[in-house]
């Protein structure tokens, strides 16, 4: 649920805070005053692609913040989706910050840490919906509206996606086997100069920052070995040396434990300084005796490390990728030299591939027929509803034939409807009326929305999402617009529903009503919201009836409708 949405030099909005609450959040306001803005904003938090555009003007950079509370269903796959991105997770919140800079650069926060804009697409479905006319059938597409009945029906394509991946990985390496004849041997001629290069090189983990540690003892010999030797000589040799200055006051002070047992304990700790001065000492003067400036051996060493090097540019950054680069450049030419072999394996491979990518296809397939027919039924009294006289029907249709195989599935579906007694059905996405299309997109995702991943059934009651309708009221009217405001006070009863309305009869619907304004101050148009109530808001709504010039008459008629609308 959308608890808090701030903006911050965007659009014509200089700073502004919002809080929205559960149930019908309704935004109204006169033409221009920057309703959608709002709705842009919250796009854009949940991955939408940004425009410098949007940047106030004298000002350097957009910002736009929100914290929303997760609904219960959605929160392990939030917290995993934060994890698998690196970042902690909130037990029931998510706060975004999307910063939009001139110059293009933007940068992206989630829980006060950096994200990026994939991470809130990644997000964005879990969070909220955002609905308006023009985006409705732009994205009304073949894997959209397969997405929406899978919703609806609570299926999970992991299943077919995983099958369909592993045919597909098993047939692309049948391909690689049956390339012709001229692309075999010159892959065999590029995999065996490889493999080649690789072996004989004879590598061993970790070599190269062996050497490398090696080479610099080398390449400063002297100056290693006369620091070690100072050290010793510092530490035991020498006359003034660390050890013989313990050595002596340790004599002092056993002489002073003998007359007062307190330096008993000062005499064992100098007894043991003196075992790890003597201990370091040792160790720096046998390191000492092992270094040999040895100009040639240097040379071996840089002439291996140049060699790794170019093993690494060719085949991996790390010596363990060229390592695994090998390894598997062996694999592929004993899969090539063993042709017909590993063939019949592979096709018996993809033979069963295929078998588990159709029952996985075919289950999805059967639940989506099952579904869409309890679907058509719940749109059609939706859209009954919505004061239209209307016929639909969901056509799910498709071959399990391995051309139309994808991770989706092999099915079609296309939503039919016919708007008029006596005339024929035809694609949803082809009705001319934008009316009528408003009231059935808002019945299809209303019924769709109320039952989302529970199969069908009424969702029980938890954290409402964030539905958001921009303008989807849009050539409506009359008795359809207050069907349409029972609807979406319908659809807020178990959803979070922010709509942007223009029209009074769906305006007095509202459980929160806010009141956009454009004023002009100091030669800048500044944009505010309020969340109106009482005389406030019978007055909103009678401008909406009345326009411009509020009457007593258009006063009277707000304050009915809101009564009758409670």
């Amino acid at each position: 649920m959308l608890v808090e949405l701030r903006l911050e030099n965007y659009a014509v909005i200089e700073n502004l805070a919002v809080a929205f609450a559960s149930g019908l959040n309704l935004l109204t306001g006169e033409t221009g005053a920057g309703k959608s803005v709002l709705i842009d904003a919250l796009s854009l938090l949940l991955g939408e692609k940004a425009s410098t555009d949007v940047i106030r003007s004298s000002a350097d950079r957009a910002i736009i913040s929100a914290v929303f509370e997760i609904e219960s269903g959605a929160a392990k796959t939030v917290a995993r989706i934060l994890e698998d991105n690196g970042l902690d997770s909130e037990c029931d919140s998510v706060i975004l910050r999307r910063e939009i800079a001139l110059g293009g650069k933007g940068r992206v926060f989630i829980n006060n840490q950096p994200a990026t804009v994939a991470v809130l697409k990644q997000l964005g479905p879990y969070l909220a919906t955002v609905h308006a006319q023009n985006e409705t059938l732009a994205a009304f597409d073949g894997p959209a509206r397969l997405a929406l009945l899978d919703a609806f029906a609570g299926s999970q394509a992991a299943a077919v996606q995983d099958a369909f991946s592993a045919w597909k990985g098993v047939r692309t390496r049948i391909e690689e086997l049956e390339h012709d004849e001229k692309d075999r041997l010159r892959l065999l001629d590029l995999w065996t100069y490889q493999k080649r290069e690789i072996e004989d090189a004879k590598l061993q983990p970790g070599e190269d920052e062996r050497l490398e540690s090696e080479k610099l003892v080398l390449a400063n010999a002297e100056k290693i070995y006369n620091a070690a030797m100072n050290a010793f000589d510092l530490l035991y040799e020498g006359d003034a040396s660390t050890a013989a200055s313990l050595r002596s006051a340790r004599k002092q002070v056993e002489e002073l434990a003998r007359y007062e047992p307190k330096f008993r304990e000062a005499s064992a700790a100098l007894e043991s300084a003196l075992i790890s001065v003597e201990d370091v000492g040792a160790t720096v003067r046998d390191f000492a005796g092992g270094i040999h400036a040895s100009p040639e051996h240097l040379g071996e060493v840089e002439d291996r490390l140049a060699v790794l090097d170019r093993l690494k540019r060719k085949y991996g950054p790390t010596l363990a990728d060229v390592i695994n680069f090998g390894a598997e450049t062996a694999q592929k030419l004993s899969e090539m030299e063993n042709k017909d072999e590993v063939l019949r394996g592979l096709r018996e491979e993809l033979s069963k591939a295929a078998q588990d990518y159709l029952t996985a296809a075919r289950a999805l397939s059967k639940k989506r027929y099952e579904f869409a027919r309890k679907l058509e039924k719940l749109v059609e009294a939706a859209v009954h509803d919505l004061a239209m006289t209307a016929t639909f029907r969901i056509e799910v249709t498709g071959s399990d034939d391995a051309e139309n195989w994808s991770s989706c599935g092999f099915d079609q579906v296309v939503y039919m409807i016919s708007t008029n007694p006596g005339e024929p059905l035809r694609r949803l996405e082809h009705i001319a009326s934008g009316g009528e299309l408003s009231r059935v997109m808002l019945a299809l995702k209303a019924s769709v929305e109320a039952t989302a991943g529970s199969g069908g059934k009424k969702k029980g009651p938890g954290v409402p999402r964030t539905l958001v309708f921009d303008e989807i009221d849009t050539g409506i009217g009359g008795r359809a617009a207050e069907a349409v405001g029972k609807k979406l006070k319908d659809l807020a009863r178990t959803n979070q529903v922010l709509c942007v309305t223009h029209l009074p009869q769906i305006a007095t619907f509202a459980d929160h009503h806010f009141r956009i304004e454009k004023k002009e101050s100091g030669g800048r148009t500044k944009t505010s919201i309020r969340n109106i109530t009482g005389d406030e808001r019978t007055e909103e709504v009678a401008r909406m009836l009345s326009g411009a010039k509020v009457t007593e008459s258009s006063l009277k008629h707000a304050e009915q409708m809101i009564k009758a609308n409670a």
